[in-house]
């Protein structure tokens, strides 16, 4: 099954097996569907992966195909990259990395350029209020846009490299969340995927894999050594496939 979508200013497109579909996300959104039967409020759901494992992209399948398969109930997905931390503040502000002070933008997407304290209150608001307002990040833009989704749907996955992260601050984040699923996959597949990613916005190759190599995985390493077991833990192949982790 192929699924095309645009994912943070960013056309991208996918393809999902439709044995995958059939015996992996089809029982999942009635899972959840029954889970928001059962506790009659909503229900929210963490999705955790490392950078470039396409965690966004399917979160946004996910959404689509529940208005076939659980038509009675509504779900939306929404992301934590809304909360990255403003390309002016990235530029002011530095880090000390391996010894060295850099810029916060040379390392954009590391857990210290998130703004953790803001995403941690707007996620208890998904737990509380029946509307609330959601940031989205515009990768051509290289800033989130405030306000930019309206959330009142009965099942609700939030999306991040972070959200199961097992470190001081972000471990409590699960805690909110009814139901948890993380997505990972070799380094190497990882990288291709996020310098092709880097690439689509308009970076020339070489400057694409420099950022990526000194940066980004970086963050793919903390994510797969540091990340929660997840109540639903999938796996990508190097075929693209993923399948349920044993």
């Amino acid at each position: 099954m192929e699924y095309f979508t645009n994912i943070n200013g960013i056309d991208v497109s996918a393809v999902f097996r439709d044995e995958t579909v059939s015996e992996l996300f089809v029982p999942l959104l009635k899972q959840l569907a029954e889970l928001h039967m059962e506790k009659r409020q909503r229900i929210l759901v963490m999705l955790a992966a490392p950078p470039g494992a396409g965690k966004s992209t399917l979160a946004s399948f996910l959404e689509n195909l529940s208005k076939e398969i659980i038509p009675e109930k509504t779900l939306q997905a929404v992301g934590m990259d809304g909360f990255h931390l403003r390309q002016d503040y990235l530029l002011s502000h530095t880090a000390v990395v391996n010894g060295e002070e850099v810029s916060l933008v040379k390392i954009k997407g590391a857990p210290i350029t998130f703004d953790l304290e803001r995403l941690t209150r707007k996620t208890e608001e998904l737990r509380t209020q029946q509307v609330c307002k959601w940031p989205r990040y515009d990768r051509l833009l290289h800033n989130p846009v405030e306000d930019a989704v309206s959330v009142d749907a009965d099942i609700v996955i939030v999306e991040g490299n972070y959200l199961l992260l097992d470190e001081e601050g972000w471990r409590n984040l699960s805690l909110f969340a009814d139901y948890t699923i993380s997505l990972t996959a070799g380094e190497e597949l990882l990288r291709e995927r996020v310098i092709s990613r880097r690439i689509a916005t308009g970076v020339k190759r070489e400057d694409a894999e420099a950022f990526v190599d000194f940066s980004d995985m970086a963050n793919v390493r903390l994510c797969i050594k540091k990340m929660k077991p997840a109540e639903l833990q999938l796996e990508i192949l190097n075929d693209n496939d993923i399948i349920r982790r044993a």
